[in-house]
């Protein structure tokens, strides 16, 4: 995966500091409160947070038709500017492979993987980040009265 030359170099920045470089990977549609508590927690686990973005044909992979409501751009400008990650970048339209997933882990580095409680596949994603000397965090509980998908549906009522 070709990473954006701003990214490596926050990336290699981080290393070298022996800071601690916290990864987060989503959708972030329709930015809500339980995005901003969510990212808020993520950033105070590490010293940088660097947020990796689903792409438009993933969204509609894992959503469905109609989704997303923002494209990718829309929703890392969106993102940016809440202020609270250091980079935000869009993930490779095939990204659904634990060898994806991995190679991903192996080029950032990431000491901290930020995880709500409700995300999935997360003895696979401890396995991954392990190996690469990292570790996943949930830092956020989910709240099932508050997602993007019911924003949607109740607009659509």
């Amino acid at each position: 995966m070709k990473l954006p030359l701003s990214l490596q170099k926050l990336v290699n920045q981080t290393h070298q500091q022996q800071q601690t470089l916290v990864l987060v990977t989503g959708v972030f549609d329709l930015l809500h409160q339980e995005h901003r508590h969510f990212l808020q927690k993520a950033k105070a686990a590490g010293d940088a947070l660097i947020v990796g973005l689903e792409s438009d044909q993933r969204v509609r992979q894992l959503k469905g038709p109609g989704r997303p409501i923002n494209t990718a751009k829309v929703r890392q400008q969106n993102l940016a500017a809440l202020e609270i990650a250091d980079a935000v970048f869009v993930l490779p339209a095939a990204f659904n492979k634990a060898e994806q997933h991995q190679q991903l882990i192996q080029q950032l580095k990431p000491q901290v993987l930020a995880v709500s409680a409700h995300t999935p596949n997360l003895a696979q994603k401890r396995q991954i980040l392990a190996r690469f000397g990292g570790r996943v965090v949930v830092v956020h509980q989910h709240n099932p009265q508050i997602s993007t998908t019911k924003l949607i549906n109740s607009a659509a009522t």
